[in-house]
């Protein structure tokens, strides 16, 4: 249940962006349930790899070089989901962080009140 949960708290975070970003559109409830699965996925799998593969870089840059990786993954999901447009690189960067923040904001929010 807790992982279904989290799937729509992902949704509705990805429902949210377009309101704050203008160059980040999702035109459906069905596109945000869609991207937001495809993501998860590429997170789960392809993320850990990246990681990996740039681990020189991102010590170099002290971690940040993960904003870039994330950036990547958001826009790669959004290259294959129909539904789920980004304009630009840099605004899947900015995408991803708006993302992560409201995802974590949701989630601490709704899923702390479902553990009591």
């Amino acid at each position: 249940m807790r992982l279904v949960l989290t799937w729509l708290i992902n949704a509705v975070a990805l429902l949210a962006i377009p309101y704050l970003m203008r160059s980040v559109d999702v035109t459906s409830i069905g596109a945000a349930l869609v991207a937001a699965f495809v993501l998860a996925l590429v997170n789960t799998l392809i993320r850990p790899v990246l990681l990996l593969l740039t681990l020189p870089v991102t010590m170099l840059s002290l971690g940040l070089f993960i904003f870039v990786i994330n950036g990547f993954m958001f826009w790669l999901v959004a290259q294959f989901v129909d539904g789920f447009h980004v304009d630009s690189f840099l605004s899947a960067i900015g995408g991803a962080l708006l993302y992560s923040v409201i995802s974590w904001a949701l989630s601490t929010l709704l899923l702390k009140n479902a553990d009591d």
